[in-house]
């Protein structure tokens, strides 16, 4: 995938490109359906772009190594909160987060891990008059969050974490398919997996594990152990 993103870039460029100087140069000469069509390229052009970033993003989650180190997964999730601030402007948002202790991973690949499965909650519990969203983490060490929202019928939860795939039409939640994909990566990349629970119009939880010597709690850490918090990047 990573290579192929890199070859649909040239070609895009070139359709923005000159579709962007037929408008300039002659579109006020042009009739206004013509003029609404190189609208709707230009339009399916930026779309088309944010489609092979996103990809490239996902390609290069598999690539590379991992930075492990000791991660404060509640100062990174509370970071991560405040960053989806924006996006949750004038909503009414019951954040419950329980104790997350740490971890040893990669806390740059963790944070998206969390940015995706947090993003997720706030996008499909926005019909609700209040969302409420938990993040906690279980006594078996599994990691999980929570949302009051549309939820899903669980007979396709097989599709749920496959590149490109939707549950939900665009119409009624924007989106391409990569957020939980690219969540998968991750979880899996440390040795861990990923699922979830629920049912339509009762909320979903999504679950994931890390591999258990990846776990680890405040007591148990040393003095001199580096600690990474939600700041990291």
């Amino acid at each position: 995938s990573y290579s192929v993103s890199h070859d649909l870039r040239a070609p895009l460029r070139h359709i923005d490109g000159y579709s962007k100087i037929l408008m300039e140069d002659f579109g006020p000469r042009l009739e206004p359906e013509a003029q609404r069509l190189l609208g709707v390229i230009r339009e399916a052009t930026g779309q088309m772009s944010q489609l092979i970033d996103a990809l490239l993003r996902f390609a290069r989650l598999g690539r590379g190594s991992m930075r492990r180190s000791v991660t404060d997964l509640g100062a990174l999730v509370k970071a991560e909160i405040g960053r989806l601030e924006p996006d949750t402007h004038g909503r009414q948002i019951d954040w419950r987060m329980g104790a997350l202790g740490f971890a040893e991973c990669d806390s740059e690949l963790m944070r998206q891990v969390f940015a995706n499965l947090l993003t997720n909650a706030i996008k499909y519990s926005r019909g609700q008059p209040r969302s409420v969203i938990e993040i906690g983490r279980q006594t078996d060490g599994v990691f999980f969050v929570r949302d009051n929202g549309v939820g899903f019928d669980m007979k396709y939860a097989d599709k749920l974490f496959g590149l490109f795939q939707r549950l939900h039409r665009q119409q009624e939640f924007e989106g391409i398919g990569l957020g939980l994909a690219a969540a998968a990566r991750i979880v899996r990349r440390h040795g861990g997996r990923i699922w979830a629970k629920a049912a339509p119009g009762s909320g979903a939880t999504f679950f994931f594990s890390l591999d258990d010597e990846e776990a680890a709690s405040p007591a148990s850490l040393p003095a001199n152990h580096l600690v990474a918090t939600g700041e990291a990047s």
